[in-house]
């Protein structure tokens, strides 16, 4: 596996303002790899995600895609990538079919789109004009319009958001599908569950900085508390016990429990990537949804 993105002292600033908006930023993207950006609103990660896919250009410091100079990267690279705005962008009076088939025409390659539409369950409705969906629909479509061009680099910002748990988990279904046979996805969003479900690495974006690049894994192993919590009944009602994680084969206590007691959970203390959200970028994500709308 190669690397998809190699990003290197990135600054950009916007013209109307006094200063960047990104700061001097470093981070790979690896071929094959899920790569979640986080991080609060208007923190870079939209900005990032223009640049990498060539909305943006007049930025300072150095982009390899696939060890080719990003700037030097002409149509072809629209070729390789696939992008599902936040927003998702149809025409409203043409059906859904016929969105996918203009949109389609971009590419010299392309998906099988009546496979695409089948999967997340809209084949059905191809007929339906596009402004006659419901949200969820759209949300669906606007990912089925990603991937036309069976792209080697997928972009996706709040890939999920709308959708019912059923039709989330096909989508995230699709997309680590798509990693497993090799293709590189650049993600955006503020569900961190999809950030755990799917991403293999996670970088966030605070201010226009890159403060914390890892794997959701040791993320968790850092920021949460190395102790288990027993829960269990006695005499009728829950009660708890915490014990140390360190050494808790040896614990006797935490074993006579075990053996005596009736119990009914054991939770390790992981935390959760929405706490260590909170904890990194020092916002609430109920505020983020709040600052979204």
């Amino acid at each position: 596996m190669g690397t998809a993105f190699s990003v290197k002292d990135l600054h950009f600033r916007y013209p109307s303002s006094s200063e960047d908006t990104i700061k001097g930023i470093n981070f790979d993207v690896v071929e094959g790899e899920i790569f979640g950006l986080l991080g609060p609103s208007g923190a870079g990660k939209s900005t990032t995600q223009k640049i990498l896919v060539k909305l943006l250009e007049d930025y300072r410091g150095g982009i390899k895609y696939f060890g080719k100079d990003l700037k030097a990267m002409g149509h072809s690279f629209y070729e390789e990538i696939g992008v599902g705005f936040e927003v998702p962008v149809h025409f409203t009076k043409l059906t859904a079919l016929e969105n996918m088939q203009f949109f389609a025409g971009f590419y010299k390659s392309t998906a099988n789109i009546q496979e695409l539409m089948e999967r997340v369950g809209l084949w059905e409705y191809r007929n339906m004009k596009v402004g006659e969906y419901s949200k969820g629909m759209k949300v669906r479509l606007n990912f089925v319009r990603a991937m036309l061009n069976n792209p080697r680099v997928l972009f996706l910002d709040e890939v999920t958001n709308g959708l019912d748990p059923k039709n989330a988990r096909i989508i995230k279904d699709m997309i680590a599908e798509y990693r497993d046979q090799g293709g590189t996805v650049f993600l955006t969003t503020h569900l961190m569950n999809d950030v755990e479900q799917l991403c293999d690495r996670v970088a966030f974006c605070v201010d226009g900085n890159l403060i914390e690049v890892s794997t959701p894994r040791d993320l968790k192993l850092k920021y949460g508390k190395r102790e288990v919590k027993v829960e269990y009944r006695d005499n009728g009602a829950i009660a708890s016990a915490v014990f140390p994680l360190d050494g808790i084969g040896f614990n006797e206590e935490f074993q006579n429990l075990l053996k005596t007691a009736n119990i009914e959970t054991i939770h390790s203390g992981e935390t959760s990537m929405e706490e260590i959200f909170i904890i990194v970028t020092g916002v609430e994500l109920n505020e983020q949804a709040n600052q979204a709308d």
